[in-house]
């Protein structure tokens, strides 16, 4: 028997901007409910959460770690996440499997940028939410603007449970206006006095518990009648009434804490084991073939992966989620991504760096297991013949994209290696081999985060790498007609080669008429690997080149778009007519006509005002409004194109398009001149011609690697 039944197990998950106290909240809640008999630090580097060496010497979370607390009969799973957008996958797969979140907001800071960022997750989710206004001992501490922002920001729905009788070093008591209850707090915080509300507060918690229920009442009808009919709803009718509205994400409940100080993180606790709902409370999960999956420990058995852990010595630690069933030691389930049967050999509660194992774990619950071979993240393993598949989590794409290179040659096959176990564990790094720019390049959300690959390439898989500035995938076109014409003739005993070709080449748009003084007898369009179009026109009149030799011409033509004449890049949106030519009888093949084409169109490409196109992103940056002209200042060093400005609550959404090649080194750089308050995402855009003199330079260097290169 499981010492918890689905219905008294809570999930909850840690959220908040960097350095909001998420980290510290859950040593409280460890500490209170027992577990650890002395509270952590970050200053101390001995916290249960930030266990790992890097966050150690970094002194911030950088990965979501899985925690739980005993607590008055029921058990609660915390996730603690980190704050900064870098690892914002962690955040997004932690609120997959969460009940409720815990919004973390720093009462001297208000709302930030890294706040709201979260706040739209959390709505996709519909994820239960409380916030919970920390370091109120604070001497900056402002609670009431907090609130406003926090209103502001995210809706009326915003109700506040709880306040501080003051702020600053005198705060000690805060007046709970759901319990109608003040909690005074010794220095040390713990465990607090239960006193009456002080005369001169009474009317403020009467406005504010009068609020509260009005708030609940309007989310309900029964209650509404219930509080029209008595003019009051006492506490159990209030918590019904909020645990309602929080699964149907119209509530959202404000807290008081001091994390560093032990101050609120009981009372907290008793809300989430009292009102936050059990995942057998909420909604059922919906399957990817509409089917509804109730959470019910007698149903069949069903877990979804939503992280993997790479342990040094051990292997592959999955952390799942139970969304139905009793999963047991050695049980089979079927993964149903890859129809593989995993046997579940362990099974483990997780309490930061330590496992202990369990027999069982009931829907609701969250644990681990290990040596999954065949099962990744977003993956579904369910009872034999039940084809359950849930919806995946969607990571963001990334922002910052980079070249990686092994100091040592030979040892390409291990970063291979290294980079395919980073992906494993982490879905918001993508790495891709470039056959077009001959690099192997981490796409990632940005510098931080590239920071924590490469501190795991060289602690975990001892290789020495360096990380260099990716080439750009700059594209070639041609902006007026050429006509051009090229002969091959090569006679070196016995059968020569012979192929002559007469070309024109055009800028190709949509809809283009097609050309008047040409015979048109054939069209293909191909709708090229790297974008845009090459159109093929078969010109030829008279028999003067075979039929059998177009496909050859064709070749060579394609063969030089992959290697464009003024950078080597892609060229695109090119129209060819092959008009002309001569053919021997006994010396023209397909090796003479490729050539001839490739040569022809090389000439005419020059001919046709060539012009190097570069990709360019679209950019948006939330910053707050003070910050809004040095943003706009750094992007138009960079070349950008500022469109607008919008306002997002106290935030300013700065949008532009950059050139891809002004954005290195912009994640630091944006952190450096907002200190850490902006944040930003980008994605591509269009191509566009890159201004003359930069052309000019490119294809230079261009000229002089091709010289090196022939040397």
């Amino acid at each position: 028997m499981p010492e918890f039944d689905t219905s008294h197990v809570k999930n909850i998950v840690l959220l908040g901007h960097a350095g909001s106290g998420k980290t510290t909240l859950a040593e409280c809640m460890l500490y209170e409910a027992g577990l650890i008999n002395r509270k952590g630090s970050i200053s101390e580097r001995n916290t249960t959460g930030d266990y790992h060496e890097l966050e150690q010497e970094r002194g911030n979370s950088i990965f979501s770690k899985l925690l739980h607390t005993k607590w008055r009969g029921y058990k609660i799973n915390i996730i603690d996440t980190p704050g900064y957008d870098d690892f914002t996958g962690e955040v997004i797969s932690a609120l997959r499997v969460a009940d409720t979140g815990v919004m973390l907001i720093n009462a001297v800071m208000g709302v930030e940028v890294g706040t709201d960022i979260i706040w739209e997750y959390t709505e996709k989710f519909k994820t239960p939410m409380i916030f919970a206004v920390n370091k109120l001992d604070d001497d900056n501490a402002d609670f009431d603007k907090t609130v406003r922002e926090a209103k502001s920001h995210f809706g009326g729905n915003v109700v506040v449970v709880q306040y501080p009788h003051q702020v600053g070093s005198g705060f000690h008591e805060i007046i709970d206006v759901l319990r109608m209850t003040m909690y005074k707090f010794t220095d040390n915080g713990s465990k607090p006095e239960k006193l009456p509300i002080p005369d001169d507060q009474k009317q403020k918690a009467d406005d504010l518990h009068k609020e509260l229920i009005e708030a609940i009442a309007s989310n309900d009808e029964s209650l509404m009648e219930k509080y029209f009919d008595k003019g009051e709803l006492d506490e159990d009718e209030m918590k019904m009434g909020l645990k309602k509205a929080m699964i149907n994400h119209d509530l959202f409940p404000v807290f008081c804490l001091s994390a560093e100080r032990n101050m609120g993180s009981g009372r907290l606790m008793g809300f989430i084991d009292n009102v936050c709902p059990s995942a057998n409370e909420m909604p059922p999960q919906i399957t990817k073939s509409g089917d509804k999956l109730a959470c019910d420990a007698n149903g069949p058995a069903c877990i979804f992966i939503y992280k993997t852990v790479s342990e040094p010595h051990v292997g592959e630690l999955s952390f799942f989620k139970v969304y139905s069933g009793t999963i047991k030691s050695g049980m089979e389930l079927e993964n149903e991504s890859t129809g593989v049967t995993e046997k579940i050999s362990q099974l483990f509660l997780v309490e930061g760096n330590k496992r202990s194992n369990v027999n069982e774990l009931v829907a609701g619950d969250i644990g681990a297991t290990l040596k999954l071979k065949n099962t990744h993240v977003n993956n579904t393993l369910h009872a034999r013949g039940k084809n359950y598949e849930l919806h995946a989590i969607e990571f963001p794409p990334p922002n910052m994209t980079v070249a990686i290179e092994t100091l040592k040659k030979g040892e390409e096959e291990k970063l291979s290696q290294a980079l395919h176990q980073l992906r494993e564990e982490d879905p918001t790094l993508l790495v891709e081999v470039s056959p077009e720019l001959k690099q192997t390049l981490i796409h990632c959300q940005g510098d931080m985060h590239l920071a924590v690959a490469k501190w795991k390439i060289e602690h975990n898989h001892k290789l020495e790498v360096k990380f260099v500035k990716p080439r750009i995938a700059y594209r070639e076109t041609i902006r007026k007609t050429a006509d051009a014409s090229y002969r091959h003739k090569k006679q070196s005993g016995g059968a020569g080669q012979f192929g002559e070709v007469f070309m024109r080449i055009e800028p190709w748009y949509e809809g283009m008429p097609e050309p008047k003084d040409l015979t048109v007898r054939g069209r293909d369009t191909y709708d090229l690997d790297w974008g845009g179009k090459l159109v093929f026109y078969n010109c030829i009149v008279g028999g003067a080149i075979d039929a059998r030799f177009l496909p050859s011409i064709l070749k060579g033509v394609m063969e030089k778009m992959q290697n464009g004449p003024l950078t080597g890049s892609y060229a695109r949106d090119i129209r060819v007519s092959v008009y002309d030519g001569k053919m021997h009888p006994v010396d023209s093949n397909d090796i003479s006509f490729k050539i001839a084409g490739l040569q022809a169109f090389r000439q005419a490409f020059q001919q046709a005002d060539p012009q190097i196109l570069e990709p360019i992103y679209h950019v948006e940056v939330l910053c707050p409004d003070d910050l809004t002209g040095a943003v706009m200042g750094d992007l138009q060093s960079r070349r950008a194109i500022v469109e607008g400005i919008d306002s997002e609550g106290h935030f300013q959404k700065v949008v532009a398009k950059v050139p891809l090649v002004e954005m290195d080194g912009y994640s630091s750089s944006l952190r450096s001149i907002t200190q850490g308050r902006a944040k930003f995402k980008m994605h591509f855009q269009a191509y566009e011609a890159v201004p003359f003199e930069i052309q000019r330079r490119l294809i230079d260097e261009y000229s002089k690697i091709a010289k090196e290169e022939f040397a």
